[in-house]
Formats: C-alpha cells, structure tokens, sequence
C-alpha cells in the first residue's frame, strides 16, 4: 500500500469530504431527519483542520454512515451519497479511503441521472497537481450502452 505524506492526506480528506458534500443532498432530500453522513464529513474536516486524531470518533463516524447507506439502500443515489461520506471521513485512518469517497460520489450522480463524466471533471480540478494524475488515473467513468459504469482500479500500489 502507497504511503502518503501528512499534507498529502490532509489534502485528500479535505478533497474527499468535497466530493462527499456535493452528494449529500441525494441522501439528505430523501432522508431530512437523518444527520449521519454530514456528521461524518464534519468529522472529516475538523480531523483534516486541528489534526486531532480519535480512532473512536473517525471509526463510528464512518461506521453510522455507512449504517444510513445501507438503511437507504431502495434508493441507489441516498445509499451512495451516505457511502461517499463513510469514506471521506474513513480518510483519516487510511488516505486511500478518498478514492472510495470520489467513487461512490460518482456512483450516486450517476445514480441520480446526472453527468458523471462532468463530476469526475469537478474531481479532477479540484485535486492538487501532485495527486491529480495517480488518483483519476484509478477513478474510470465509462459510458457504455447508454448506461454508466464506474470502477475503482486498485492494482499495484493502492
């Protein structure tokens, strides 16, 4: 598994939390009374902001988030709204849990109608220079069939 400098991973949680907010409201239209996955993005970014680390407070941020996906899961673009921010917040532990976090936004545009092509874009702007090209590199949109399918390459490295 790649090791990530300190900055860099404060970089991607901050990202990850960003493509984590942009969905939220899928989950939260659906679901108003249900706080859990903008509390794991709040948690992400006050982690990526003090740097004070609480495995119990990143873990069970993650874990409820991921507790409203699957209590979401008739409604694909809700589930993978609430998975994208059970893996922002996840970022703290393991820098790579911002890959998860930008794909399961992208999953959940696309779940939604939306353009997953343009949003992999907006991902892709918003990454600094130095994680840009490895990152995207293994976040694919492939249109296909006038369908949308999306994969994480995990490979060597990851």
């Amino acid at each position: 598994m790649k090791k990530y400098a300190r900055d860099d991973q404060i970089s991607m949680a901050t990202w990850a939390a960003d493509c984590a907010e942009r969905v939220l409201p899928f989950f939260e239209e659906a679901y108003p009374e249900d706080g859990r996955p903008r509390n794991a993005i709040e948690t992400c970014r006050r982690w990526a902001s003090t740097g004070v680390f609480r495995m119990t407070e990143i873990r069970g941020a993650s874990l409820a988030a991921h507790a409203a996906a699957r209590e979401a899961k008739e409604n694909d673009a809700a589930c993978f709204a609430a998975r994208a921010a059970g893996q922002a917040v996840a970022t703290a532990h393991v820098p790579q849990h911002a890959y998860g976090a930008a794909y399961y936004a992208l999953k959940a545009v696309a779940a939604a109608g939306g353009d997953a092509g343009g949003e992999w874009e907006w991902q892709s702007e918003r990454l600094p220079g130095q994680l840009r090209e490895e990152m995207m590199g293994r976040i694919v949109v492939l249109e296909q069939g006038g369908g949308v399918s999306i994969k994480l390459r995990k490979g060597e490295g990851f």
